[in-house]
C-alpha cells in the first residue's frame, strides 16, 4: 500500500466523511451506495456496483419491439428467450 493513511472523525450522527482524494480515486460522489462490514475493530467500506435495471429494460424493449418488426408477433416464449439472450450476452 503506497498511500498514507487518512484521519476522518465520526459525527454526533454517526457520519463519515470519506477524504476527497480516495472519493475522487473511487468514484464515489452523492448517493453512491456503499456496503459497510465490521469485523473486530475494523470498518471495511466497499463501494456497491448497482446495475441501471431502468437502462437494462429500455434495451430489452428496444431489442424486442426490432423482433416484433421483423417476425411480427411473438409469444410469451420468444420474449422470455430474447431475454435470456440478452442477459448472456451482458454477462461476457
Amino acid at each position: 500500500m503506497d498511500e498514507e493513511p487518512d484521519i476522518t472523525v465520526v459525527s454526533g450522527k454517526g457520519q463519515v466523511v470519506i477524504p476527497q482524494p480516495i472519493r475522487k480515486k473511487l468514484g464515489i460522489g452523492p448517493k453512491t451506495k456503499l456496503l459497510v462490514y465490521g469485523y473486530q475493530n475494523v470498518v471495511i467500506m466497499k463501494k456497491l456496483e448497482v446495475p441501471r435495471i431502468g437502462q437494462e429494460l429500455e434495451d430489452i424493449y428496444r431489442r424486442i419491439d426490432r423482433k416484433i418488426k421483423s417476425q411480427g408477433a411473438l409469444t410469451q416464449e420468444d420474449v422470455e428467450k430474447e431475454v435470456q439472450r440478452y442477459r448472456n450476452e451482458k454477462k461476457t
